[in-house]
């Protein structure tokens, strides 16, 4: 197997976030593919094989983190149209076949890529006390994103708030079936970003992600709504850092973003 590092949402190396990508004839089972993510160690790992041509897709993706299989992963499917573009492996826009359904990978001239993913739908939710603290900070509003991203948007009181945070990791996964994902207005939108957020995923063995897609199909609707414009800037503030241009469209979100291969390799077991 042939594995590529790329880091998605970024333009230059060890920064945004990175994936493993593989691209397979076939699926090996279920216990072999978590075994090379486990290795890979990232936050997620692709692993795609060509369709039959004809079909609804091209491509069938699938994504899994070091302890578990993922229903969508945005960065890991950027990487991945990185990759079948860069290597030419595949020309113009993929059709990837997935578990949330055909999503669509468009390269621009400029080099970025735009991912066609599903909105993710916003009901508004009281979380429990136990979240807030091992949060650290007190929520303005809190909602669920619904099956496929299967986090908790919550908006804290400022960007110096989603910086700042330090969450107890070991609680949230005790108190939080789902992950949280912290953000905030931008304290400045003349720097290029409209609003910021961090991830915090240790229901799923991912402490912080550094910059994540699919979190933004939740953050995109519910930005666009507060700020009154379909086409926003998010900037996620891990310490790796990443940009994500979204563009609203009712039950679709546009992400765009640029990714860069940084590490080549082959699996020699």
């Amino acid at each position: 197997m042939r594995i590529r590092i790329v880091d998605a949402f970024t333009d230059r190396p060890f920064a945004g976030n990175p994936a493993g990508v593989l691209l397979l004839d076939t699926f090996p089972d279920d216990t072999r593919l978590q075994s090379v993510a486990l290795e890979v160690n990232h936050a997620e790992t692709a692993f795609a094989r060509r369709l039959p041509p004809g079909g609804p897709a091209d491509w069938a993706l699938r994504w899994f983190t070091p302890t578990t299989e993922v229903p969508m992963c945005g960065h890991a499917t950027l990487a991945t149209a990185h990759i079948l573009h860069t290597t030419g492996a595949h020309e113009g826009p993929v059709r990837f076949a997935t578990l949330s359904g055909v999503l669509t990978a468009t390269p621009g001239e400029d080099g970025s890529i735009t991912l066609d993913f599903p909105t993710a739908p916003l009901t508004p939710i009281t979380i429990p006390d136990q979240v807030a603290q091992a949060l650290g900070t007190e929520p303005l509003t809190a909602h669920d994103t619904g099956p496929n991203v299967g986090n908790l948007v919550i908006e804290v009181a400022d960007e110096k708030t989603v910086r700042g945070l330090t969450p107890d990791h070991a609680a949230l996964a005790r108190y939080a079936r789902h992950g949280i994902i912290a953000t905030a207005r931008a304290e400045d939108p003349s720097r290029g970003y409209d609003f910021v957020s961090r991830c915090f995923f240790p229901n799923i063995g991912i402490d912080e992600d550094p910059v994540t897609g699919g979190a933004h199909t939740a953050l995109a609707p519910y930005w666009s709504k507060r700020l009154g414009r379909p086409d926003l800037t998010g900037l996620q503030a891990s310490p790796r850092s990443g940009l994500v241009r979204t563009e609203l469209h009712g039950d679709r979100t546009l992400l765009t973003g640029r990714a860069i291969t940084v590490i080549d390799g082959e699996l020699l077991v």
